[in-house]
Protein backbone atom coordinates (compact mmCIF):
# COMPACT_ATOMS: atom_id res chain seq x y z
CA UNK A 1 0.00 0.00 0.00
CA UNK A 2 1.25 3.58 -1.05
CA UNK A 3 0.28 6.75 0.89
CA UNK A 4 -0.26 10.13 -1.45
CA UNK A 5 1.86 13.13 -0.32
CA UNK A 6 4.11 12.99 2.45
CA UNK A 7 5.75 15.37 4.49
CA UNK A 8 8.67 14.82 7.20
CA UNK A 9 8.35 16.43 10.69
CA UNK A 10 9.97 16.58 14.25
CA UNK A 11 7.18 15.57 16.57
CA UNK A 12 6.68 18.03 19.28
CA UNK A 13 3.98 16.60 21.69
CA UNK A 14 0.77 14.85 21.79
CA UNK A 15 -2.23 16.63 23.70
CA UNK A 16 -4.56 13.64 23.63
CA UNK A 17 -4.67 10.23 21.49
CA UNK A 18 -5.73 12.11 18.48
CA UNK A 19 -3.76 14.78 17.68
CA UNK A 20 -0.24 15.76 17.77
CA UNK A 21 1.67 18.94 17.24
CA UNK A 22 4.78 18.43 14.80
CA UNK A 23 6.97 20.98 13.55
CA UNK A 24 7.38 20.69 9.01
CA UNK A 25 9.69 23.10 7.23
CA UNK A 26 5.64 25.14 6.79
CA UNK A 27 5.51 25.74 10.72
CA UNK A 28 4.15 23.84 13.45
CA UNK A 29 1.07 21.30 12.19
CA UNK A 30 -1.85 20.08 14.43
CA UNK A 31 -1.97 16.78 13.32
CA UNK A 32 -4.12 13.74 13.49
CA UNK A 33 -2.72 10.37 14.59
CA UNK A 34 -3.90 7.60 13.03
CA UNK A 35 -3.10 5.73 15.89
CA UNK A 36 -5.27 5.43 19.86
CA UNK A 37 -2.78 3.23 21.29
CA UNK A 38 -0.23 4.63 24.03
CA UNK A 39 2.71 4.65 21.44
CA UNK A 40 4.54 6.29 24.71
CA UNK A 41 8.25 4.43 23.31
CA UNK A 42 7.23 5.93 19.93
CA UNK A 43 6.36 9.42 20.55
CA UNK A 44 9.04 11.89 22.25
CA UNK A 45 9.94 15.00 21.93
CA UNK A 46 12.18 15.34 18.84
CA UNK A 47 11.37 12.17 16.95
CA UNK A 48 11.50 12.20 13.72
CA UNK A 49 8.14 11.45 11.89
CA UNK A 50 6.34 11.88 9.11
CA UNK A 51 2.58 12.71 7.75
CA UNK A 52 0.19 12.12 4.86
CA UNK A 53 -1.60 15.27 3.89
CA UNK A 54 -5.26 14.78 3.92
CA UNK A 55 -7.12 14.67 0.57
CA UNK A 56 -9.90 17.10 2.09
CA UNK A 57 -9.63 20.42 2.45
CA UNK A 58 -12.13 21.04 4.89
CA UNK A 59 -10.74 18.61 7.43
CA UNK A 60 -9.93 20.60 10.83
CA UNK A 61 -6.67 18.34 10.36
CA UNK A 62 -4.82 18.70 6.98
CA UNK A 63 -2.38 16.10 8.19
CA UNK A 64 -2.45 12.13 9.47
CA UNK A 65 0.75 10.86 11.95
CA UNK A 66 1.71 8.01 9.83
CA UNK A 67 5.30 6.86 10.54
CA UNK A 68 8.01 7.36 13.25
CA UNK A 69 11.59 7.06 13.15
CA UNK A 70 12.45 5.48 16.44
CA UNK A 71 16.34 5.49 16.44
CA UNK A 72 17.14 4.36 13.00
CA UNK A 73 14.13 2.22 12.42
CA UNK A 74 11.00 3.35 10.50
CA UNK A 75 8.18 2.61 12.25
CA UNK A 76 4.64 2.57 10.83
CA UNK A 77 2.18 3.56 12.96
CA UNK A 78 -1.21 4.09 10.98
CA UNK A 79 -3.51 1.72 13.05
CA UNK A 80 -5.34 1.27 9.75
CA UNK A 81 -2.52 0.06 7.57
CA UNK A 82 -1.98 -3.04 8.88
CA UNK A 83 -5.83 -4.30 7.67
CA UNK A 84 -5.40 -2.26 4.17
CA UNK A 85 -1.63 -4.00 3.46
CA UNK A 86 -3.30 -7.57 4.47
CA UNK A 87 -6.59 -6.98 2.32
CA UNK A 88 -4.24 -6.06 -0.97
CA UNK A 89 -1.55 -9.31 -0.05
CA UNK A 90 -4.15 -12.01 0.50
CA UNK A 91 -6.35 -10.54 -2.07
CA UNK A 92 -3.72 -11.83 -4.08
CA UNK A 93 -3.65 -15.18 -2.81
CA UNK A 94 -0.40 -15.66 -1.00
CA UNK A 95 -2.54 -16.06 2.45
CA UNK A 96 -4.98 -18.45 1.17
CA UNK A 97 -4.00 -19.76 -2.53
CA UNK A 98 -7.76 -20.82 -3.26
CA UNK A 99 -9.42 -18.15 -1.59
CA UNK A 100 -12.17 -17.55 -3.70
CA UNK A 101 -13.52 -14.15 -2.14
CA UNK A 102 -12.68 -11.88 0.82
CA UNK A 103 -15.28 -10.00 2.67
CA UNK A 104 -14.41 -7.40 5.28
CA UNK A 105 -15.95 -7.03 8.87
CA UNK A 106 -17.46 -10.45 8.43
CA UNK A 107 -19.53 -10.60 12.01
CA UNK A 108 -19.19 -13.66 13.57
CA UNK A 109 -21.05 -14.66 17.01
CA UNK A 110 -20.74 -11.07 19.15
CA UNK A 111 -17.73 -9.82 17.00
CA UNK A 112 -17.09 -8.22 13.89
CA UNK A 113 -13.94 -10.32 12.68
CA UNK A 114 -11.65 -8.43 10.02
CA UNK A 115 -11.58 -10.64 7.44
CA UNK A 116 -13.23 -13.67 5.97
CA UNK A 117 -11.82 -15.88 3.19
CA UNK A 118 -14.06 -18.21 1.00
CA UNK A 119 -12.48 -21.36 0.08
CA UNK A 120 -13.44 -24.24 -1.54
CA UNK A 121 -13.27 -26.12 1.82
CA UNK A 122 -14.86 -23.52 3.63
CA UNK A 123 -14.86 -20.19 5.52
CA UNK A 124 -11.43 -19.03 7.03
CA UNK A 125 -12.23 -16.01 9.60
CA UNK A 126 -8.66 -14.05 10.00
CA UNK A 127 -8.66 -11.01 12.93
CA UNK A 128 -5.23 -8.82 12.19
CA UNK A 129 -3.14 -6.51 14.65
CA UNK A 130 -1.11 -4.41 13.94
CA UNK A 131 2.36 -4.22 16.14
CA UNK A 132 4.25 -1.42 16.41
CA UNK A 133 6.08 -2.17 20.15
CA UNK A 134 9.85 -2.91 19.37
CA UNK A 135 11.89 -4.23 22.65
CA UNK A 136 15.53 -4.93 21.82
CA UNK A 137 14.95 -6.11 18.33
CA UNK A 138 11.84 -8.09 19.00
CA UNK A 139 8.12 -7.46 18.51
CA UNK A 140 5.16 -7.45 21.27
CA UNK A 141 1.52 -7.13 21.34
CA UNK A 142 -0.22 -5.31 22.66
CA UNK A 143 1.45 -1.98 23.63
CA UNK A 144 -1.84 -1.50 26.15
CA UNK A 145 -4.28 -3.91 27.73
CA UNK A 146 -7.15 -4.39 24.79
CA UNK A 147 -10.17 -6.49 26.10
CA UNK A 148 -11.03 -6.15 22.61
CA UNK A 149 -8.39 -8.14 21.69
CA UNK A 150 -9.19 -10.68 23.88
CA UNK A 151 -12.75 -11.57 22.68
CA UNK A 152 -11.60 -11.54 19.15
CA UNK A 153 -9.08 -14.17 20.31
CA UNK A 154 -12.32 -16.07 21.96
CA UNK A 155 -14.61 -16.01 18.90
CA UNK A 156 -11.37 -17.30 16.47
CA UNK A 157 -11.20 -19.86 18.97
CA UNK A 158 -15.33 -20.97 18.97
CA UNK A 159 -15.07 -20.54 15.01
CA UNK A 160 -12.47 -23.66 14.97
CA UNK A 161 -14.16 -25.57 17.29
CA UNK A 162 -17.56 -24.74 15.18
CA UNK A 163 -15.37 -26.33 12.41
CA UNK A 164 -13.89 -23.27 10.86
CA UNK A 165 -10.67 -22.30 10.03
CA UNK A 166 -9.38 -19.51 11.84
CA UNK A 167 -6.23 -16.86 12.07
CA UNK A 168 -4.86 -14.26 14.05
CA UNK A 169 -2.35 -12.73 12.01
CA UNK A 170 0.00 -10.16 12.98
CA UNK A 171 1.00 -7.67 10.95
CA UNK A 172 4.58 -6.12 12.08
CA UNK A 173 4.53 -2.56 11.29
CA UNK A 174 8.56 -2.45 10.87
CA UNK A 175 11.59 -4.65 9.36
CA UNK A 176 14.09 -6.90 10.65
CA UNK A 177 11.94 -8.06 14.01
CA UNK A 178 13.58 -11.73 15.23
CA UNK A 179 10.29 -12.08 16.54
CA UNK A 180 7.01 -11.51 17.72
CA UNK A 181 5.32 -12.45 21.17
CA UNK A 182 2.41 -11.67 23.49
CA UNK A 183 3.29 -8.52 26.03
CA UNK A 184 2.31 -10.52 29.34
CA UNK A 185 3.38 -7.37 31.25
CA UNK A 186 1.22 -5.49 29.91
CA UNK A 187 -2.02 -7.84 29.24
CA UNK A 188 -1.70 -11.32 30.89
CA UNK A 189 -4.73 -12.03 29.93
CA UNK A 190 -4.31 -11.86 26.04
CA UNK A 191 -1.22 -13.73 26.28
CA UNK A 192 -3.24 -16.44 27.84
CA UNK A 193 -6.49 -16.05 25.66
CA UNK A 194 -3.79 -16.42 22.60
CA UNK A 195 -1.80 -19.64 23.77
CA UNK A 196 -5.12 -21.47 24.77
CA UNK A 197 -6.51 -20.47 21.17
CA UNK A 198 -3.29 -21.75 19.31
CA UNK A 199 -3.46 -25.15 21.26
CA UNK A 200 -7.27 -25.96 20.32
CA UNK A 201 -6.56 -24.96 16.56
CA UNK A 202 -6.25 -21.24 15.95
CA UNK A 203 -3.26 -20.17 13.79
CA UNK A 204 -1.13 -17.60 14.90
CA UNK A 205 0.89 -16.16 12.61
CA UNK A 206 3.21 -12.79 12.06
CA UNK A 207 4.66 -10.95 9.04
CA UNK A 208 7.51 -7.96 8.72
CA UNK A 209 6.73 -5.68 7.11
CA UNK A 210 9.14 -3.14 4.15
CA UNK A 211 8.67 0.44 5.87
CA UNK A 212 9.26 3.48 3.53
CA UNK A 213 7.70 6.85 4.43
CA UNK A 214 5.49 6.42 1.55
CA UNK A 215 4.53 2.80 1.68
CA UNK A 216 4.21 -0.58 3.66
CA UNK A 217 4.58 -3.85 2.33
CA UNK A 218 4.41 -7.47 3.80
CA UNK A 219 7.84 -8.63 3.49
CA UNK A 220 8.34 -12.42 5.27
CA UNK A 221 7.43 -14.02 8.15
CA UNK A 222 8.48 -13.51 11.91
CA UNK A 223 8.44 -16.24 14.30
CA UNK A 224 6.08 -16.24 17.04
CA UNK A 225 6.61 -17.36 20.64
CA UNK A 226 3.92 -18.57 22.38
Amino acid sequence: MRYRTVVPGRFLCRPNRFIAQVETAAGVQTVHVKNTGRCRELLVPGASVYLEQSANPRRKTAFDLIAVDKGGLLINMDAQAPNRVFAEWAGAGNFLPDCTALRREYVYGDSRLDFCLETPGGLHLVEVKGVTLEEGGAARFPDAPTERGVKHIQELRRAVEAGLGATLFFVVQMEGMRSVAPNDETHPAFGRALREAAAAGVRVCAWDCAVTPESLTLRAPVPVLL
